[in-house]
């Protein structure tokens, strides 16, 4: 089943249940929940205000497929993290940077079978990225300049894989075990760590993206695209370089250039990354032990699955299952 809504409606659905609760420490550090509306799913989103930023934490999971109707305008200046889910075409296991004048025009669907963990650090302003980094303007790539100096612009957006050092800062964040000011600080660093994460993810793919690359159309983009949703889907049995080209009509140079630029990496370290994050997310369920879940991901030999495991995330997948457990 599948439910579709218009913004407005989708937003008095939050409003009707009365959303806002503090925690329990909100004396110290007032931080809000608001509960996933009963009508359409179960979970909450929390907001917790910083010095410069807001820091989003959303966890939750819908009944039924979701699909809102968006026309609206705004501005933004946002690093956001799509740990797990897919959600408004951000898939798991990407960060994202949103910047500027946005106009959204079109369907922004979520779909119940997917449980959404996501984090957004959002800016009260531009300037904040100045005071973080206006001294080395002249050390950092033209993109990021302009996102620093230019306060109202046409929107921008970059979409590129959690690093394992974004997920290490996420799951710190995640985990944090200390309350009021204290809590406060910590959560403050951490963003932080993540921003200067993000921004030095996009100018090592600026100085790519400086090298001569292949031209590509509106319609070569659509089938890059097509070809990550493909490999994506097929991540324990991906199809070869040329099949996976045949399959989106482009030849194998566009395919591999092409992906490159817009995704940042090859095509089949993209798919690494995606079982990788697949297997973390597996072992964090707790349902499936060590060799179940290499079996899942596509892996035939568990020691190569550790090992894979151990250089992505900094530990072996017995060790993180054993930290899950714990927590």
């Amino acid at each position: 089943m599948a439910i579709t809504l218009s913004r407005a409606d989708y937003d008095e659905l939050w409003k009707q249940c009365n959303p806002t609760t503090p925690f329990a420490n909100a004396s110290e550090t007032p931080e809000i929940v608001k509960s996933v509306p009963p009508q359409i799913g179960q979970g909450y989103i929390c907001l917790i205000p910083l010095r410069g930023m807001n820091l989003s934490i959303l966890r939750y999971q819908l009944h039924d497929d979701l699909f809102i109707k968006e026309e609206s305008a705004g501005t933004e200046w946002e690093f956001g993290f799509n740990i797990s889910g897919n959600r408004g075409g951000k898939r798991t296991g990407e960060s994202f940077i949103g910047w500027g004048n946005y106009e959204n025009e079109g369907i922004y669907e979520t779909y119940a079978n997917d449980a959404i963990l996501k984090m957004d650090i959002d800016l009260h302003a531009p300037g904040y990225l100045y005071q973080l980094i206006g001294e080395e303007l002249e050390e950092v790539s033209p993109e990021i300049r302009k996102l620093v100096e230019e306060n109202h612009q046409s929107f921008f957006s970059d979409i590129n894989l959690i690093t394992p050092a974004m997920r290490s800062a996420l799951d710190q964040i995640l985990n944090c075990p200390f309350t009021g000011n204290t809590r406060r600080i910590y959560l403050e660093s951490k963003c932080l760590e993540l921003i200067a994460l993000r921004l030095e993810q996009f100018k090592q793919r600026d100085r790519y993206d400086r090298k001569p690359l292949c031209s590509l159309k509106p319609d070569d983009v659509d089938r890059i695209y097509l070809a990550r949703d493909i490999i994506t889907e097929n991540a324990d049995h991906p199809p070869s370089l040329m099949q996976l080209a045949r399959q989106v009509g482009l030849n194998d140079f566009k395919l591999k250039l092409g992906f490159r630029q817009i995704f940042g990496t090859t095509v089949f370290g993209y798919v690494h990354r995606h079982r990788m994050e697949t297997a973390r997310q597996l072992l964090s369920d707790r349902r499936m032990n060590v060799r179940e879940v290499a079996q899942a991901v596509g892996y035939a030999n568990q020691s190569r699955f550790a090992a894979a495991f151990r250089k992505q995330f900094g530990m072996n997948p017995k060790a993180y299952l054993l930290n899950k457990k714990s927590v």
